[in-house]
């Protein structure tokens, strides 16, 4: 639908919060379409998301403008953009590529209304000869010892150039600086090749192996300074038996990373999650 939108808020919690940005949508000639909330009462926040289609008024540009006196009202901290709006998207991939080729086959099917602007890799092209990026830009940019700071620098200019409205790490084994995790807070998800917080470091499933453990997950999560601390997006598991060997568990891992790194993608295009502090709501499809 064209002509629909989204609009997420988030304030201190107080009555009369939903009743205003109703009227406020309905003076204007928004449907409401979907609507879902939440009521933080241990922070004391409030989180809604609301997709409206415009049935009547004086188009959106009114609506955005009316709506400045409703959200002042209520302290709100806000956001709308069209439904059909695709945010851009810059892929982070080192050498293991299976969540990149599952990303740009949804991408491929509509199963993610994203627009890939580059792929960045620490690994030549010819890693990948094995898919086709198409008209996407690929960019070959090495992590030298003592280049850090400059690679990163190169990274920067390209989420600039590209207007980038989301960095993914899929499967980018290479840890952000403090500055540039920083520069990119809220717009940068990584997946995470265990269920949080768990086996940390190299070979984590054969770590979890040693340990007998019977369930191996995956995790998406905002990229933050603190390595694999910041607020959790998605997060799925699956059962293992003592049956299972390394192998086995490297290979229903990298299943289970495909499906949550989707999963959180997905959400976050499709303005589902809301940060609230050191976590994350949510609102489900």
């Amino acid at each position: 639908m064209t002509d629909s939108h989204i609009l997420t808020l988030s304030c201190e919690d107080h009555p009369g919060i939903v009743a205003g940005v109703a009227s406020a949508l309905a003076s204007h000639g928004a449907n409401i379409l979907e609507a879902q909330q939440f009521d933080d009462v241990l922070t004391g926040r409030f989180f809604m998301r609301v997709e409206f289609a415009l049935v009547g008024g004086q188009g959106i540009d009114a609506l955005r403008a009316g709506f400045e006196a409703t959200a002042r009202a209520h302290g709100l901290d806000w956001a709308l953009r069209p439904t059909n709006e695709r945010k851009r998207v810059l892929l982070l991939v080192s050498k293991f590529d299976h969540c990149l080729a599952d990303l740009l086959y949804r991408w491929r099917t509509d199963e993610l209304a994203i627009d890939p602007v580059g792929i960045v890799s620490n690994h030549p092209r010819a890693t990948y000869a094995h898919l086709d990026f198409g008209e996407i830009p690929f960019h070959h940019l090495p992590t030298d010892p003592g280049e850090k700071e400059r690679q990163e620098a190169r990274i920067r200019a390209i989420v600039e150039a590209t207007g980038a409205d989301l960095v993914v790490l899929a499967r980018y084994m290479q840890i952000l600086s403090d500055g540039f995790a920083g520069w990119l807070a809220g717009r940068c998800i990584n997946i995470h090749h265990s269920f949080l917080p768990g086996f940390k470091g190299a070979k984590p499933y054969h770590q979890a192996h040693a340990r007998g453990v019977k369930v191996i997950g995956a995790t998406a999560h905002y990229v933050t300074a603190d390595l694999d601390e910041g607020p959790i997006i998605e997060q799925d598991v699956e059962r293992v038996s003592h049956r299972d060997t390394p192998d086995d568990l490297v290979r229903k891992g990298r299943d289970i990373e495909r499906r949550v790194l989707a999963r959180a993608v997905r959400a976050f295009c499709e303005d589902r999650v809301l940060l609230n502090g050191a976590t994350t709501v949510v609102f489900p499809a």
